[in-house]
């Protein structure tokens, strides 16, 4: 083994995965059978919650504003405006093209957004204010018509104000304060008040990740975001009160998120174990923070900077930070993650809130095969031909061929049809 851990993760039993599975499979199928019905029963169940409608009217979230502060209204607007210019960026980066791939043999693609999206805004334990303008903005950027927004009720008994105000403010078309795998089932399945959407993104804890693993079929989705993960690639250099911090900041999330941290010293990493223990016991968050330390955390010591980047990329993390006296040096090393952060003045928790680059992102090593929510995620790369008389009869000599060796008859008149017409 070319790591060692001094602190280690519980591991998950298997039972409680399978319970998980059939709790929320069970959600899912009386939702699409009774729809509104079980919308408000688990709505009831779960959060106390039976309104007269679960749709905020116009007029409510226009009023979200009122209730915040100026500086939090300020802060909220610039997100918008910088998780704006770098979906729009993300854009740019785009291209339909059309061009001759042979003579006579035209080939494209274009670039077509989804007719519809739902946008799941976490909200449990804390309501992280940006992720509406996360899920939303790249929705908005790409050209999306209809994009609804669902999110729990808060302390308030309905929507958290804050993440009402970015809703109305990014103008989208329809917000419901529905939570839990009850709403990815309603955004799926569609009940007597919502139509179904074409695709759902968004954040959230295991019911949520579970039911939008379960629907995924029926809509798309953009992949499973949570619980939350942050993994901190440090040498002897680095400072064990910024790795603390940055771990902590992660494990408040939830009592499932998981901090890590792999390095080279192992004097660096028992004083961040340390530094862990002093920190927990100055936050407010600490109960939901130290079950996720204790229960999540690890902690392991590799002998070089390339055994650590190896880790890396085994953990594909959703957060990745570099915390070495070279960080630049370690970059071209890691190859799995979904957001990097590069040297350590470059927190994980500016992203969080609004930076721009996206936050939400791949979790459960899911970061091997996808990257984090971006502009491209809403729409649909399609392609067309067109050929002339010229091509397709070299076309249809290479497809004739091809049907009568696969054995598959149809194919082969197909092209075969054209061939003698277009030798005639």
């Amino acid at each position: 083994m070319y790591y060692r851990e001094i602190k280690s993760a519980v591991p998950v039993a298997e039972e409680d995965v399978q319970q998980l599975q059939e709790t929320v499979k069970s959600i899912l199928a009386r939702v699409k059978n009774e729809g509104d019905g079980a919308v408000r029963y688990y709505e009831k169940e779960f959060d106390d919650y039976d309104p007269p409608f679960f749709r905020i009217r116009e007029k409510q979230a226009a009023a979200a504003m009122e209730q915040l502060p100026a500086e939090v209204v300020e802060e909220l607007d610039f997100a918008i405006e910088q998780v704006t210019a770098f979906a729009q960026a993300q854009k740019d980066s785009m291209v339909e093209f059309e061009r001759d791939i042979r003579p006579g043999m035209r080939m494209g693609q274009r670039i077509i957004p989804v007719a519809s999206c739902g946008c799941y805004v976490p909200a449990g334990r804390y309501p992280c204010l940006t992720s509406a303008v996360m899920s939303v903005i790249p929705a908005k950027v790409a050209g999306v018509k209809r994009i609804i927004a669902c999110s729990p009720p808060g302390k308030t008994g309905s929507i958290n104000p804050g993440i009402l105000y970015t809703m109305h403010k990014m103008e989208v078309d329809e917000i419901y304060c529905i939570g839990g795998a009850q709403a990815i089932g309603a955004l799926a399945y569609g009940t007597e008040t919502m139509a179904p959407v074409d695709l759902i993104v968004g954040p959230g804890n295991q019911f949520v990740m579970e039911a939008k693993r379960q629907v995924f079929g029926t809509v798309g989705i953009d992949f499973l975001a949570g619980p939350s993960e942050c993994l901190v690639i440090a040498d002897e250099t680095a400072r064990a009160d910024y790795i603390a911090a940055d771990l902590l900041a992660q494990c408040e999330h939830d009592p499932n998120a998981r901090g890590a941290l792999v390095t080279t010293s192992e004097s660096l990493a028992r004083q961040s174990l340390e530094e862990i223990e002093r920190q927990l016991k100055e936050r407010t968050t600490e109960a939901v923070a130290r079950a996720s330390w204790e229960n999540k955390g690890v902690v392991a010591v590799v002998g070089d900077i390339a055994d650590a980047a190896r880790y890396a990329n085994e953990y594909a993390p959703e957060h990745l930070e570099i915390h070495t006296s070279k960080p630049r040096e370690v970059l071209p090393l890691l190859k799995h993650y979904g957001s990097l952060f590069i040297g350590e003045n470059t927190a994980e928790v500016y992203a969080d809130k609004i930076a721009g680059p996206n936050h939400i992102l791949p979790t459960g090593a899911a970061a091997r095969y996808t990257g984090g929510l971006w502009v491209g995620m809403f729409a649909k790369v399609v392609t067309h031909m067109e050929v002339d008389d010229a091509a397709s009869l070299k076309l249809a000599r290479y497809a004739e061929t091809q049907g009568a060796y696969e054995g598959m008859d149809a194919h082969r008149y197909a092209a075969a049809i054209r061939l003698a017409n277009l030798k005639s």
